[in-house]
């Protein structure tokens, strides 16, 4: 690919998640979401009563950034602190009742983003991107792609 190409398609990709992002926080800012509030409401949906830290990890994110989004969430009645009953100096995070029921809500912003990103596409197209995303991801974290270690296996 042409360099000229490669930019382009690099700047597509970047304007593609920049609206995607944009999508999704116009949906959950609907709710009382701001940017990134979503992703620890859903960490904490599949698996409560995780550490800060664990949050941190698992969202890619540092930790006073996920202070501060946890805070927040507290302020707003959908998250809790609680001392850890193993170690008095490290809190875990849980969703209240009414953090709880906004998980829906945000279930169905997320839905709503896939889809309109997705219109037009079909479930082969949908799926070759998602294949081609994971390559460029792997190439710029510096992992390798668990498709292209299953590809190297089958041509040794």
């Amino acid at each position: 690919m042409a360099k000229a190409d490669r930019s382009a398609t690099m700047n597509r990709l970047h304007a593609a998640a920049r609206l995607s992002r944009t999508a999704l926080a116009a949906r959950l800012l609907e709710h009382g979401f701001y940017a990134g509030q979503d992703q620890i409401m859903l960490a904490l949906n599949h698996e409560d009563g995780q550490t800060p830290g664990q949050l941190a990890i698992r969202l890619g994110v540092r930790p006073p950034t996920i202070t501060k989004t946890i805070n927040r969430l507290q302020v707003q009645g959908f998250l809790e602190k609680r001392a850890s009953e193993a170690d008095a100096r490290q809190a875990h995070v849980f969703l209240t009742e009414s953090g709880r029921e906004t998980i829906r809500a945000i279930e169905k912003s997320v839905r709503k983003t896939d889809k309109q990103a997705f219109r037009g596409l079909d479930k082969k197209e949908q799926k070759l991107l998602g294949k081609l995303l994971q390559r460029v991801e792997a190439n710029l974290s510096g992992t390798v792609p668990v498709e292209a270690d299953e590809e190297v296996e089958a041509e040794e």
